[in-house]
């Protein structure tokens, strides 16, 4: 898709950069589907009403789109007849109509409507179509990849973004992931070919708060700005340095790129090559 960069008309678009085209006008219009449901947004609280996710709250209503991750249930081939914005994720969807039934895949870059896609063993390699590692060649770009068998599509699903099949070992593959970690998954596992489309959404500049709030995102307030009693960083005459050897979280724990991952993991020996 194309980037739609504005003139400074307002002090909204002086910024602003968005998808030219996110309307699709060929899509085949379909009677409800059972695979688009209404749901209720968490806006950041748990079950108890406590916010676990701060700045999230507000926005539009959105509709849920029910996307197939499990590739290999897919049995027939079925037929591209729809490109859709899904308001869930920064990929587009693809709609999918087989013998049986229709449903919703990531669309992968380069897919046109009428393709036909097919999920098999014996797929041919092209892009779109999902196989198991066995049937990938080494050196192949992929997506939307299982990380156990018969789980579903884990990794690999932003837009943009794609994996290489590095080399394959006996019953594992080493995978190289888009941060630049090297892992190993099972040859059992279903990924599917190509790229993941929308790949120019990382050029995409929001211009305004506003567009921030209609997506829920509420203002992040600097801890600098705050009261001592609200933060490590809070407090002072001014603008005050924070007083600290380094920065700390709202909770007073190391930020700026401290480890999150138990040491003591099991899959850490699935780990070949650590992220850049």
């Amino acid at each position: 898709m194309a980037i739609r960069i504005y003139k400074s008309l307002t002090p909204g678009t002086r910024f602003c950069a968005t998808n030219r085209l996110v309307r699709f006008p060929n899509t085949v219009q379909t009677k409800k589907s059972a695979n688009i449901k209404g749901f209720q947004r968490s806006k950041g609280r748990n079950n108890q009403g406590r916010i676990t996710a701060r700045h999230r709250g507000g926005g539009h209503k959105r509709r849920y789109r029910f996307v197939l991750w499990k590739r290999f249930a897919q049995e027939n081939p079925g037929k591209v007849i729809g490109l859709e914005y899904d308001p869930n994720r920064n990929a587009f969807l693809a709609k999918i109509e087989t013998s049986e039934q229709h449903h919703y895949i990531l669309a992968a870059q380069g897919l046109e409507l009428g393709q036909v896609i097919e999920s098999s063993p014996n797929a041919p390699l092209k892009t779109g179509n999902a196989l198991p590692l066995t049937a990938i060649p080494v050196g192949s770009e992929i997506h939307n990849i299982e990380l156990a068998p018969t789980q579903g599509a884990k990794l690999v699903r932003a837009a943009g973004t794609s994996a290489q099949v590095v080399a394959k070992e006996g019953k594992y593959a080493s995978i190289r992931l888009p941060s630049g970690e090297v892992r190993f998954i099972l040859q059992t596992c279903w990924a599917t070919l190509g790229r993941v489309g929308n790949e120019e959404y990382a050029n995409i500049r929001d211009g305004k708060a506003g567009r921030k709030r209609w997506r829920g995102r509420r203002p992040y307030v600097r801890g600098s700005v705050m009261n001592p009693c609200d933060h490590p960083h809070g407090g002072g005459e001014g603008r005050a340095p924070i007083g600290r050897s380094q920065p700390v979280d709202p909770w007073g724990k190391p930020a700026l790129g401290r480890p999150t991952r138990s040491k003591y993991r099991y899959s850490n020996k699935f780990i070949v090559r650590r992220a850049n």
